[in-house]
């Protein structure tokens, strides 16, 4: 990718090759600025003295990646790309623990006192911390690349499925059902909700069919209820029979089937519950926001053939994506929203009872727990030269996390090369 570069004045300039960022480094007109994304700072250029094109930020968000791509609008191109996972599952399963927790201890202490009120307090807008998670990393990042890159513009994917055409397809009339999107919206809802898997067979990375799990012949219905994914053979081998009768067979198939053809697309409803919300946090920032769907990112990225990933969807966001985009050699950065630690001192079992008391502090001999730390160790099981993530421990023995393996190094061993920041990043 190419690598950010700031001014003197640590203003934003358009981002450059690697091997030029080499260059300014070896000469000494630049220094390293930050590690993650990588950006060098000039020493000796300012923005007046530079030329700087217009970038638009494209964003495809998800209820667990969100796919960034940066987009030099004269060139078409991808200059930078970013994968963020969100923490949000994880959020809801530790509210959910503390939950519990507070619920019997109450019981406990208070077994015969009636619930005083509703503690329902919340404000207009508010959403579940997990979804807020999912905002507050977008606004993060999108503010953060403001800081090392000159955006003109933000596109976002505003609704990931347009429920309200797939459950009533007449609601616009023929001409959005005969345009140029259609039937993107309906087949990427199905490849989402199957797995992209055929329902019957459970094939996978074959051309898959549309499936009227009740015929239409029968008096089945275009609902996304009555649809399921299907390959070929299954398909035609099937034909307009009832799926009991396909399937009588297989019983623990046709539950399956008949479960999930009702069961609600969970990421979609997270995605489109906090999608307005997004938009206008978005609009905040000042900057011109495009909004585009789901189907019309993967309009933009079949006709431009290119493949399928988080990143590279996010750079299909919007109408506003050139016919020829330049991706080639985008590897993006991954980035792992982990949080910023937690004030809780007191650690309770799995009953509630307190079994340890975690100290007050936060730094111990100059390093904090998520800093990205180079360990050079020299001796014994682990000797070798590592990146990676530290836990801290109040004793000189820290926990050093590899993507594949984790172990104990004395902080003798380590240097610090990024600060905490909440996130772990692997390029």
């Amino acid at each position: 990718m190419r690598v950010f570069v700031l001014d003197k004045n640590l203003q934003p300039l358009d981002p450059t090759h690697p091997a030029r960022a080499r260059e300014l480094l070896n000469k000494g007109r630049a220094k390293v600025f930050k590690r993650y994304p990588f950006t060098i700072v000039l020493q000796d250029r300012t923005v007046e003295e530079s030329v700087t094109h217009p970038h638009r930020i494209k964003i495809d968000p998800g209820s667990k990646v969100t796919g960034f791509a940066i987009v030099q609008e004269e060139t078409g191109r991808v200059t930078n790309a970013i994968v963020v996972s969100h923490r949000g599952q994880q959020i809801k399963d530790s509210l959910l623990a503390r939950r519990s927790l507070r619920r019997g201890r109450r019981n406990r202490k208070t077994r015969y006192r009636q619930p005083r009120f509703l503690n329902r307090t919340r404000k207009t807008g508010w959403l579940p911390p997990s979804l807020e998670s999912r905002i507050a990393n977008i606004e993060t990042w999108v503010r953060r690349i403001r800081k090392l890159c000159p955006i003109s513009a933000i596109s976002q994917e505003l609704v990931r499925f347009d429920l309200q055409h797939i459950q009533n397809p007449e609601i616009s009339g023929v001409e959005y059902q005969r345009g140029e999107l259609f039937g993107f919206e309906v087949k990427e809802y199905l490849l989402q909700k199957w797995d992209r898997k055929c329902a019957y067979c459970g094939a996978e990375n074959v051309p898959f069919e549309i499936e009227h799990i009740l015929a239409k012949s029968k008096g089945g219905s275009n609902r996304v209820s009555n649809l399921c994914l299907s390959c070929h053979s299954c398909n035609q081998a099937k034909g307009n029979r009832p799926v009991e009768e396909f399937l009588k067979k297989k019983p623990e198939i046709l539950k399956r089937v008949l479960a999930q053809a009702k069961a609600p697309l969970k990421d979609a409803a997270a995605v489109n519950a906090t999608r307005w919300e997004l938009y206008r946090r978005l609009q905040l920032t000042g900057l011109p926001v495009e909004v585009g769907s789901g189907g019309r990112t993967k309009f933009n990225r079949k006709t431009r053939g290119i493949e399928k990933a988080h990143a590279f969807d996010a750079a299909c966001v919007g109408a506003s994506t050139p016919e020829r985009l330049l991706i080639r050699g985008i590897k993006p950065l991954k980035v792992a929203a982990k949080g910023h630690g937690t004030r809780q001192r007191c650690r309770p079992n799995k009953y509630g009872f307190p079994k340890a008391h975690a100290q007050s502090a936060k730094y111990f001999q100059g390093f904090q727990t998520g800093d990205i730390v180079k360990a050079d160790v020299s001796t014994g099981k682990f000797a070798g030269q590592y990146v990676g993530r530290i836990a801290i421990r109040f004793r000189p023995s820290f926990v050093l996390q590899l993507p594949a393996q984790k172990f104990d190094v004395h902080p003798k061993y380590l240097r610090t090369i990024h600060k905490a920041d909440g996130y772990e990043y692997q390029s």
